[in-house]
């Protein structure tokens, strides 16, 4: 085998070790960040725990809904990704699927005297404060108020450092990608940024930030170390 031959294997060998020597990083980092997450959610009421990957996510959301509950949700793209919404529909719980109601006010009622509300956070701080932003408001209503039990599934991606920053995260990151994919004519859907419009179209109608749960652990975080939702 040639010197040049053997110069290109040294070198890709040493960019992949690389490669995952920084993925390894990142891991260790969301590890650590986590940790500090779920001790800040205690700190307020809630309860955090800590997942590795989706696999594990799926397994301690459903560790946590017993058998029979009645659960609902609101658009959690998160849920969706860990195959919990999957789980539940083909499990043995009661699913209120506001898609399928033919009375879609009467399903949204219907959720907030539900066991288990599913949903995400548009943006968390490192020390537990969730942002939400909502456009009919059943999401963070349910959130604030009514379902015995709220189980948000939420990626590091979601992990900003201040409140000032997760503000700006779920207007400017997660409310323009929403109205993309929900086809809706705002300024950021076609611009992909904030523009604090008015629009007839606009799904920042209510924005909700829960710093504490009155109720001791009624809301339940499981923070996965993996980008999920937008």
């Amino acid at each position: 085998m040639s010197s040049t031959v053997w110069v290109n294997i040294i070198c890709y060998s040493k960019r992949e070790r690389g490669k995952n020597l920084m993925n390894e990083n990142i891991i260790k980092r969301n590890e650590l960040l986590a940790e500090k997450l779920i001790k800040g959610l205690e700190s307020r009421n809630m309860k955090g725990y800590y997942a590795a990957n989706k696999e594990e996510a799926l397994k301690k959301a459903l560790e946590l809904i017993p058998e029979g509950s009645s659960v609902t949700m609101g658009g959690a793209m998160s849920a969706h990704e860990i195959g919990l919404v999957e789980a539940v529909k083909n499990g043995n719980y009661r699913f209120l699927d506001r898609d399928k109601a033919t009375d879609k006010r009467a399903a949204m009622l219907e959720a907030y005297d539900a066991d288990f509300f599913l949903t995400s956070a548009n943006a968390i701080t490192d020390d537990g404060i969730m942002v939400n932003i909502d456009g009919n408001s059943n999401r963070v209503s349910a959130i604030a108020q009514g379902p015995k039990h709220v189980l948000v599934i939420v990626g590091m991606n979601k992990v900003c450092p201040d409140l000032d920053s997760a503000m700006k995260r779920a207007r400017n990151v997660a409310a323009p990608t929403n109205a993309q994919r929900f086809g809706l004519s705002t300024p950021c859907a076609k611009t992909g940024a904030c523009f604090d419009c008015k629009s007839p179209d606009t799904i920042c109608c209510q924005f909700l930030i829960t710093r504490y749960s009155r109720h001791e652990g009624r809301i339940s975080v499981i923070v996965v170390n993996d980008n999920l939702g937008f």
